[in-house]
């Protein structure tokens, strides 16, 4: 599968979703991945299902897996040999459990002074809470990220696994930032970053607005200020809608809802009112939204120019035309049976991926890996991989 990382081989030895994430969304720009698991495998294969779990499948596509125990010499060795030719490692452990396995950034670095080291801890390298350990929820709540999307009198976890995935999205951009940098001075470098870094940065609004306004953000305070709802139909539809600063949504609305009435409202006619009076609002477009299907709103919005959209179940955006005609929805070339994924949402010169590799079982490429390089090959390459076996 060529790309734009076509060239630059990863080493990843990442478990869940933090590591794992990160070696995927370099996958899908090209690059080749070998996920270096342990005999017994990343803990997310078994997280439901047997040792290849659809949460695993997710963020392991487009690589291969090698098991290896780097407690055993000749385990080790071989790592040491795919370190010195790799261009990347991943690691996602507690900060210094790589140096008890003999990966720590110092070791690697000695092997390989090009290569790009990048660590993914909960909290940092070194501080308080360094040595706790850290999940996506734990992140979420003390980066501030929870208390902007949470409803405090109805406080509840949102999934997915966000903290998880934008850690691994942040350290993958760490790293192609790293990897430009090495263009210019031939050196490798140390890529860190923690979950808590991470969801800070991407709440990176609430904290300007802090800083600005010296009053502490809620969940409310978007979704007021960009005057976006969500209204429930006659027959029990949701829909979204999003009026933002500009003047000519609000118009729209009004038009779609067939309501001067509304619109000349002294509550809500100027976009400061629509703020200060949104809970009144928002009960007015309920009361009226109520009154007509979801096909209704779609053909009325739709035509006065209103940003909208149903808020589709999984099940419906697979069905939906805008999702159909971009290609969203791939093919998955797998030895594993028949599936289906989305593929990286990213276009280069308009070329879209037309499918993606499946997640590897549990050392699928241990051997035939193993006989490429005892064979003399320095790096393996895909094809003489293919058809390997499990343990």
């Amino acid at each position: 599968m060529s790309g734009v990382l076509s060239g630059i081989r990863v080493v990843e030895q990442g478990t869940f979703i933090t590591g794992p994430c990160a070696g995927m969304m370099l996958a899908d720009l090209g690059a080749d991945v070998i996920k270096v698991e342990s005999p017994e495998g990343d803990p997310y294969r078994s997280y439901q299902g047997e040792h290849y779990s659809p949460h695993f499948q997710a963020y392991n596509r487009n690589k291969r897996s090698l098991a290896l125990d780097l407690k055993h010499s000749p385990d080790s060795a071989l790592f040491e040999g795919l370190v010195r030719e790799a261009d990347v490692y991943i690691q996602n452990f507690r900060p210094g459990t790589a140096a008890r396995l003999g990966a720590g950034h110092e070791r690697l670095n000695s092997l390989n002074p090009r290569l790009i080291y990048a660590s993914i801890s909960g909290f940092g390298a070194d501080g308080p809470y360094s040595e706790r350990p850290s999940y996506d929820s734990v992140a979420q709540a003390l980066s501030g990220f929870l208390s902007v999307v949470v409803d405090s009198s109805r406080p509840r976890f949102l999934g997915p696994a966000l903290a998880d995935a934008i850690t691994g999205i942040y350290a993958a951009y760490g790293v192609l930032g790293a990897l430009v940098q090495r263009g210019r001075t031939g050196e490798g470098c140390l890529v860190e970053v923690s979950m808590l870094e991470a969801m800070a940065h991407f709440a990176v609004e609430p904290f300007a607005a802090f800083f600005a306004l010296g009053n502490t953000p809620t969940s409310s305070d978007r979704p007021r200020l960009a005057q976006a709802y969500i209204l429930r139909t006659s027959d029990s539809r949701l829909i979204a809608i999003h009026l933002s600063s500009l003047e000519k949504f609000w118009d729209g609305l009004v038009a779609a809802l067939n309501a001067p009435e509304l619109g000349a409202d002294e509550r809500f006619n100027r976009r400061t009112s629509r703020i200060a009076n949104y809970d009144a609002l928002n009960m007015e477009l309920d009361r009226r939204f109520s009154k007509h299907s979801l096909s209704h709103w779609v053909e009325r919005l739709k035509l006065n120019d209103v940003p909208f959209a149903p808020i589709n179940t999984i099940d419906e955006v697979i069905q939906d035309p805008q999702v159909a005609h971009l290609g969203l929805i791939v093919p998955v070339e797998s030895p594993h049976g028949g599936a289906q994924a989305v593929r990286p949402p990213v276009q280069f010169a308009g070329v879209r991926h037309g499918s993606v590799r499946a997640a590897p079982a549990l050392n699928e490429h241990g051997e035939a890996i193993r006989k490429a390089l005892a064979g003399g090959e320095r790096w393996p390459n895909w094809a003489s991989t293919q058809g390997g076996v499990g343990v």
